[in-house]
């Protein structure tokens, strides 16, 4: 017959008892690092889309008549569900004021840039909905890319 004392020190399954006490933390971290590094692809996936669009926006002479193609080109890039928006803008010595990319014109004095930005929007499904990421009321998060280019 067994003594109290010798199953008080009694250290066989330590080991495994230790480690269920500790899996569930460890399946926490994983799931963790997987859900943000597939929100983190999303975001890139986002942001290569309206740069994609900068790019096609670059190899041509731009005009404000290609807003439509930019923009149904960034949303095929960034994938279904998206949704892209394309601004054309001027200003006159780099200042904050914004003036009509086609018509504006600038004193005799100033030069005009002219900027053409496209932002891409997708939404991305964690696999744990958490109020960490400020989620959606779907429970999906919002991912931004953008893009900005000067033409002129």
């Amino acid at each position: 017959m067994f003594r109290l004392g010798t199953i008080w020190r009694d250290d066989r399954g330590n080991s495994f008892v230790e480690m269920a006490l500790i899996a569930p933390v460890l399946a926490t971290l994983l799931v963790g690092t997987i859900d943000i590094s597939r929100g983190v692809s999303a975001k890139v996936q986002a942001e290569q889309a309206a740069q994609r669009a900068i790019e096609l926006a670059q190899s041509t002479t731009y005009s404000t008549s290609m807003n439509s193609t930019l923009q149904s080109e960034a949303e095929t890039a960034a994938g279904s569900g998206s949704a892209a928006t394309v601004s054309a803008w001027g200003e006159c010595d780099h200042s904050t004021t914004q003036i009509d990319y086609n018509t504006g014109t600038c004193n005799a004095n100033q030069t005009i840039s002219r900027y053409v930005s496209v932002t891409v929007q997708s939404s991305f499904t964690p696999l744990f909905t958490s109020t960490f990421f400020s989620a959606n009321s779907d429970g999906t998060v919002t991912v931004k890319g953008y893009a900005v280019v000067r033409t002129e």
